[in-house]
């Protein structure tokens, strides 16, 4: 098997806390078989080890892989006719979308989230119309895709087995229809509906065939409260714990969830969780925007961890989730794109500016974001949120070679004052332009701005050329269906009641306050 000995002018093993890290002038990383075996200094570790490959030079920064831990997507709702609507109402408008080519889109999808340095993607894969047969297919494309461009992949199909469109059951919602409206709702629905068990019997299947590969994990999500009953949920506690694998789930993504959770359970959503043994250290919660202090608390002491998915939550109206609060209390908080970054792209480098600039509250406190805690965010604390744990996410003997090599020049130049650190260089500076080469398990994926393994123009163009077509007449109902729905989906929340929580409601919520 190949060796390599990666260079850098920086090399960034990890961090340490939110002020510090471990950070190698003129350093190196040697690794063989997809492991690293050493970091240390360049000189000495060149004498050390004959590396088969030379990569980077005294002109690089070297860094962990990033980890985007929240995913689903390839095609963006924007690009597919979605405008950045309220979540709720963004969901019915959703079903306007077209069908497309799984295998392709996770390409697409892929394609750039390697150009900005993430090496492992949690892929929460969701709304596939049944029968399960059917998912499965497309579940194995997806996985296809991630094999064929070299990523690391932790997939899971989402659990959904209620409240499929509205907070209300299916049955009750289509009631409230127009009788020319139903049937076609009605329809729509019964396709997004497989049995219960058949959503297990999905995940033994994938993770038969997948969960032996090196860069592929098979896990669970439970796809939100509002989505899961409580058997769902007890159900994906116990095969969890069989099959010891981790949970990642939406939860109070907006204030209507928060909602949600108070009319059904009298308390708030996390406390049903714990109160159903789903909270510790193998469940991470995405969104956490309506988080109570109350909650924070439940969240740290059972060591549940976070997903942060600022950029989403701006963009759909969400809120601002209490990022301070949660660094505050010890939790570790991942960090995920979620198909809805501020400039419609893959760049976990702008999102994660996203997420130091937009938690800096007014007032002199210095418990804002820092740089530091910001790349912890994009790298070991995103490989705790996947099955691949402590094994990724930091440079340092033992792990997975997972590298990025970016081109220092692209950050400094024109001037950088000597007296800024390392690390806020990189988060305040780098852009996906600065991304040279790319390594997962030690293997070059993208070698000098190039992918190794696929073209990308030739991936590309057939995936545009899939989409050159006319709307097929299913599509082009779709598209009308979705139309027509919209207002009755918004009178729900106004008849029930949902919107008027809302309006005193400040846009941020930095206190979050029970």
């Amino acid at each position: 098997m190949a060796s390599s000995l990666t260079r850098g002018k920086y090399v960034i093993c990890k961090v340490h806390n939110r002020n510090e890290a471990q950070v190698i002038e003129d350093g190196a990383v040697f690794q063989r078989d997809g492991v690293i075996v050493e970091v240390g200094k360049f000189e000495a570790l060149k004498k050390k080890h004959s590396a088969d490959e030379m990569l980077g030079s005294d002109r690089h920064v070297v860094l962990p892989g990033f980890v985007n831990s929240h995913h689903h997507v390839g095609l963006l709702a924007f690009q597919l006719g979605t405008a950045d609507l309220p979540l709720e109402l963004w969901f019915a408008s959703r079903y306007r979308k077209r069908d497309v080519d799984p295998y392709l889109d996770t390409l697409y999808a892929a394609f750039e989230m390697i150009e900005s340095g993430i090496t492992t993607v949690q892929h929460l894969h969701s709304r596939a119309n049944g029968p399960v047969e059917r998912i499965h297919q497309n579940a194995s494309q997806i996985l296809k895709a991630y094999r064929d461009i070299g990523m690391r992949v932790s997939y899971s199909y989402n659990v959904r087995d209620q409240n499929r469109l509205v907070y209300d059951a299916d049955e009750k919602f289509l009631e409230r229809l127009p009788a020319d409206l139903a049937p076609e709702v009605a329809e729509v629905l019964r396709a997004q509906t497989i049995p219960l068990q058949d959503h297990f019997s999905l995940f033994e299947q994938l993770y038969r065939e997948h969960n032996h590969a090196e860069r592929v994990r098979i896990q669970l999500a439970p796809a939100n409260l509002h989505w899961c009953s409580d058997k769902a949920l007890a159900m994906l506690r116990d095969y969890a714990a069989r099959y010891r694998v981790p949970l990642h789930m939406h939860l109070l993504e907006t204030r209507y969830q928060k909602e949600y959770a108070r009319r059904r359970s009298g308390g708030t959503a996390v406390s049903h969780l714990r109160k159903l043994g789903l909270l510790g250290p193998h469940m991470t919660l995405g969104h956490g925007t309506w988080l109570t202090e109350a909650d924070i608390d439940l969240i740290a002491e059972s060591g549940t961890l976070a997903c942060h998915n600022p950029s989403s939550n701006l963009r759909l109206r969400s809120g601002i989730a209490p990022l301070n609060f949660l660094e505050r209390r010890g939790v570790r908080v991942a960090i995920g794109l979620d198909d809805c970054s501020i400039n419609d792209d893959r760049s976990m480098l702008q999102e994660m500016r996203v997420a130091l600039k937009v938690h800096r509250v007014p007032g002199m406190d210095d418990r804002v974001p820092t740089a530091p805690q910001v790349l912890q965010m994009a790298t070991e604390n995103g490989a705790r949120s996947t099955p691949f744990g402590t094994s990724i996410g930091t440079l340092e003997a033992g792990k997975a070679a997972d590298i990025v090599v970016m081109d220092w020049k692209h950050i400094a130049f024109p001037y950088l004052d000597d007296e800024v650190p390392v690390v806020d260089a990189l988060v305040h500076l780098a852009r996906t332009t600065g991304v040279e080469t790319v390594l997962v398990a030690g293997e070059p994926v993208l070698r000098d701005g190039r992918f190794t393994r696929l073209d990308k123009n030739d991936v590309l163009e057939a995936f545009a050329a899939s989409l050159r077509v006319p709307l097929r007449p299913d599509e082009e109902r779709r598209r009308a269906l979705s139309k027509r729905l919209l207002p009755y989906v918004k009178q729900f929340y106004e008849d029930e009641g949902y919107l008027s929580q809302q309006e005193r409601v400040p846009f941020y919520h930095p206190n979050c306050r029970d």
